[in-house]
């Protein structure tokens, strides 16, 4: 290799790495922990019952009902703002592990964001139900490990996986032939909901929804609303599913009404990892930016042979 040829290729490296093309750099904020497949530093607490699933009544701030119960298990946090996201984090999961007590296993264990965490003790604070908390824990050490009260650990987002589930709609409370509200739950992959928007009976054209509160949309109107309603949910990712005539012309307050939808739940080799739910959820331009992130980094290897001098097998 000539001089000259060195000296373009260490000049086209340089330029690589001060850009970061060949180098890690973490960059702690809400987008980011969203697709990152390496571990991200937070704070863990929990409340409720030792054995519990937060909130005594099973509830929380996203609308969730029965979350001691199957899908959910217990296995629940409350998030503190860059997890919850004004509610629109609600149901989202994440893999966490602790790692500097001596009653941590090291093993991942995934929970879902049902919850606000009002105080935080950290950047990110997961203020767990008493049995995800104790599920981080070696067998037979969960109360050593809930007894230490504030707990270091490492977190990052994966897919939700709802087995044999499909995306469900409760109508609320207090709705009326005015005032539908309705929470969405059972998402797969983002597991979450940042926009709804409805269609009555076969007028043809769609209405934005209002994030009431957590999980839970509303529609208000001054005249009587006409079902049977679509309803046509978008995710985080910005995917979009609908559900064509979900809700009866004659629905009924606290009912639930099942679709037959359901996102896929996007896996990533590079975030697999043990417990419930495995990959990350990536979107497509952050998978076009990995793409590209790892053929700069082959380039800048083969550029480190070159400038060695050794044969590019």
């Amino acid at each position: 290799m000539s001089v000259q040829s060195k000296v373009v290729a260490l000049g086209a490296l340089i330029f690589l790495v001060s850009y970061g093309s060949c180098t890690r750099i973490v960059n702690f904020n809400a987008s980011h922990i969203t697709t990152d497949p390496y571990w991200v530093a937070a704070r863990a607490t929990w409340y409720g019952a030792p054995t519990g699933a937060g909130p005594y009544d099973n509830g929380g701030a996203c609308g969730f009902k029965n979350v001691n119960l199957p899908p959910f298990s217990a296995m629940t946090s409350c998030g503190n703002q860059p997890l919850f996201k004004d509610g629109k984090g609600c149901g989202s999961c994440y893999q966490i592990r602790c790692v500097n007590h001596p009653a941590c296993s090291g093993n991942p264990e995934t929970v879902m964001i049902t919850d606000m965490n009002y105080y935080p003790v950290a950047k990110y604070h997961f203020d767990l139900s008493g049995t995800a908390f104790g599920g981080m824990a070696q067998p037979g050490r969960d109360n050593e490990l809930r007894h230490a009260g504030i707990i270091d650990i490492q977190f990052r987002r994966v897919p939700c996986i709802y087995p044999g589930q499909t995306v469900t709609f409760h109508i609320e409370h207090g709705s009326n032939p005015n005032y539908l509200a309705v929470l969405v739950e059972f998402e797969d992959g983002d597991g979450d909901v940042v926009q709804v928007d409805i269609m009555e009976a076969n007028s043809g054209w769609w209405m934005p929804m209002r994030e009431s509160w957590g999980s839970i949309w509303r529609m208000d109107s001054k005249r009587r609303l006409q079902g049977p309603f679509s309803l046509r949910i978008t995710n985080e990712s910005g995917e979009t599913l609908v559900a064509y005539q979900v809700i009866p012309a004659n629905w009924a307050p606290n009912s639930y009404y099942r679709s037959n939808i359901q996102y896929e739940a996007f896996g990533s080799a590079a975030g697999q990892a043990t417990g419930s739910a495995v990959g990350l959820v990536i979107s497509s331009a952050a998978r076009l930016h990995t793409l590209i992130t790892r053929i700069i980094g082959l380039i800048c290897l083969v550029l480190l042979y070159h400038l060695q001098g050794i044969e590019v097998p």
